[in-house]
């Protein structure tokens, strides 16, 4: 179900998805933007005044940073394993992040073009501590495009 115009999303779900693999343990999604280069038009006007416009250029590639419990879920190793020997052809994925509403219907979907993990980082381990232990991959990807 759609949310009224008036109200925003909270975003309190949400999920991974790949190769029609979801995971819905993440915790925490940060980086997630689109961005383009920008190129500047120097010129003069027809009255010889100095001007700049500003352009859209190429799109950039981008990083989203995924945090999650850990768990005995070994996809991201795995995942990281392929890219860092080089399997690329493996390595490389299309998917997509997925936002829930309160009912568990997905509201938005970031498609993720030809993406990879980058590294992957296990949360500080402290004796005695009482914190859930995390890790975080961060992915890199060519394009973003909302679904």
């Amino acid at each position: 179900m759609a949310l009224p115009d008036l109200d925003s999303s909270v975003g309190h779900s949400f999920g991974l998805e790949f190769d029609g693999v979801l995971i819905k343990q993440i915790t925490e999604i940060s980086g997630l933007k689109f961005e383009q280069e920008v190129i500047e038009l120097k010129q003069n006007t027809n009255d010889g005044k100095y001007m700049i416009k500003k352009l859209p250029g190429r799109p950039k590639a981008g990083e989203v940073t995924l945090t999650r419990g850990l768990t005995s879920d070994n996809s991201f190793e795995k995942w990281v394993k392929d890219s860092r020997f080089g399997k690329m052809s493996t390595a490389r994925k299309g998917g997509a992040i997925v936002v829930y509403d309160y009912e568990g219907a997905a509201i938005k979907r970031y498609k993720l073009v030809n993406a990879w993990p980058k590294s992957l980082e296990i949360g500080a381990l402290k004796a005695g501590d009482t914190s859930v232990c995390t890790e975080k991959v961060v992915i890199t990807y060519e394009s973003l495009e909302v679904e």
